[in-house]
């Protein structure tokens, strides 16, 4: 029963959905609004620099191998990989720093020269994240979210006193070094809340960290789209760039076409891998399942100010990932979620992907890129930019004793006002919904609309949430509902 579906977006969830259908035998075609593929994982080239502009952690790696393994491919047909080491690095001071290295045994000596004894707490701590990891990746996020049903299983019970605390008590109670506890918070940062509003089960983040390891493809993060686009293009995918969706056509209460350029294009499903808020916009509010005042009221991760920069020499005293926690942790993240505005004194990360990789930058020159996070929907104007890049910099110089300054080429950002109006993104938010305990699984929005038949819903606003490995499980989650519902049909 070959269906023809309309694929809104090219982010990694609409790439995961589109490959997935396409091997069910489905006709399958894909809308980007903007003139390359990859959603919010674009590069940007320029003067022989490469960046990638959104997603730069390659986490998770059998979640990658997992999706390939899918198509009978792995990782490797398309791109190699580099294991990072250290995996990153993290300044709390001028010479105070502290490198993860790339295995267990290196980290649990790290962690016992910061802290007597911390080396073996941390081993109980990573046996049972490795365990939390287990369940949640093995099994709870292939689930699509429509019961709370889905999260009870024999395992999880066991598990149920980890949803009840958070990680922040869980890390406070185990470790009193404060650098520690922050090193071990800030994998949560990448589910878009904060600690001490994530549920404690989520510590399965600092297994992905330690145990698995942090990654690097060639030339960059935007291998994995190049990747993606290819597999798709294989299985009979055709792709629409320049074309930005203006309106999903429902006549009887079914998605039966888009509007494109001022085009209607006809299908028998349509599935939207863009900013879900967005994507509702297109309907009639009588179709919509959320009104403004849900949106409203939900904890989005936050936005982010972003610096691409590139340098005339290379960097030194600086890894690949560099994350600079100098500050108080605790009130950037209050600036961010309980009183959104402006963090006083900012934490940033810089990564340097020319240390690691020589295409990304002329020889003996360094590409790089500084995220600063902030609260979504905030002010947004140049000179807000360049305040807040001379406030990094010279913190950057200041840490690592050189001058950065002198050698800078050129500087180009993007923030809340480019994610609106590059991705449509609501609020501007660079991560999606946060996973806190009211917005996980059955509690976030729906992958399959209730109001209007055939048309569905992926990426990082839906299940199981933001970040790039769980944009490919959301694309499987979807595309397994869509195929469901041609079988029932």
């Amino acid at each position: 029963m070959k269906r023809k579906i309309l694929v809104l977006g090219s982010g990694f969830s609409s790439l995961s959905s589109a490959s997935y259908l396409a091997q069910m035998g489905h006709e399958v075609h894909v809308f980007e609004k903007n003139d390359s593929l990859g959603g919010r994982a674009r590069q940007l080239k320029k003067d022989g620099f490469t960046f990638d502009m959104g997603p730069s952690w390659y986490w998770m790696p059998d979640v990658f191998e997992k999706y390939f393994s899918d198509f009978g491919k792995k990782p490797a047909d398309y791109y190699n990989l580099l294991r990072l080491d250290p995996g990153y690095q993290v300044y709390f001071g001028k010479g105070d720093t502290i490198e993860i290295g790339d295995s267990l045994d290196k980290i649990y000596k790290v962690f016992e020269k910061e802290e007597k004894g911390s080396g073996k707490k941390l081993q109980s701590f990573i046996k049972e994240a490795r365990t939390n990891y287990d369940i949640a990746i093995l099994d709870l996020v292939y689930r699509p979210g429509i019961s709370p049903l889905e999260l009870v299983t024999a395992k999880t019970i066991k598990k149920f006193g980890y949803f009840l605390t958070n990680i922040k008590k869980q890390v406070v109670r185990k470790f009193k070094n404060p650098k520690l506890r922050q090193i071990l918070q800030f994998p949560v940062l990448f589910l878009g809340a904060k600690p001490q509003n994530t549920p404690a089960f989520y510590n399965f983040m600092n297994f992905a960290d330690f145990g698995l390891g942090t990654w690097h493809p060639d030339k960059g993060m935007y291998s994995i789209v190049k990747a993606m686009v290819a597999l798709a293009e294989e299985l009979g995918v055709q792709f629409h760039t320049n074309s930005p969706v203006e309106k999903i056509i429902v006549e009887k209460g079914r998605a039966v076409a888009i509007e494109t350029n001022g085009q209607q294009i006809d299908g028998d499903f349509v599935l939207s891998g863009a900013d879900y808020h967005h994507t509702e916009t297109l309907l009639p509010k009588s179709f919509r399942m959320y009104d403004e005042a849900y949106w409203d009221k939900k904890t989005f991760a936050p936005s982010s100010l972003l610096f691409y920069v590139g340098l005339d020499k290379k960097v030194k005293n600086v890894h690949h990932h560099t994350l600079f926690f100098d500050v108080d942790f605790d009130k950037h993240a209050q600036q961010i979620y309980d009183r959104p505005e402006w963090p006083t004194e900012p934490l940033f990360y810089a990564n340097f992907p020319s240390i690691t990789d020589s295409t990304m930058a002329p020889k003996g020159n360094e590409a790089m890129f500084i995220l600063i996070p902030i609260a979504p929907g905030i002010e947004d104007n140049q000179s807000l930019r360049e305040k807040y890049f001379d406030i990094v910099i010279n913190r950057l110089e200041k840490l690592t004793d050189q001058a950065i300054k002198p050698h800078i080429l050129f500087n180009e950002s993007f923030c809340v006002k480019d994610f609106v109006s590059e991705y449509n993104s609501y609020k501007g938010n660079a991560y999606g919904m946060a996973n806190t305990l009211f917005q996980t699984a059955f509690l976030r929005p729906k992958l399959k609309s209730k109001k209007v038949e055939g048309l569905y819903f992926c990426g990082q606003l839906t299940v199981p949430g933001p970040g790039v490995p769980p944009a490919l499980i959301s694309g499987k989650l979807v595309a397994g509902l869509i195929e469901e519902a041609i079988y029932n049909q």
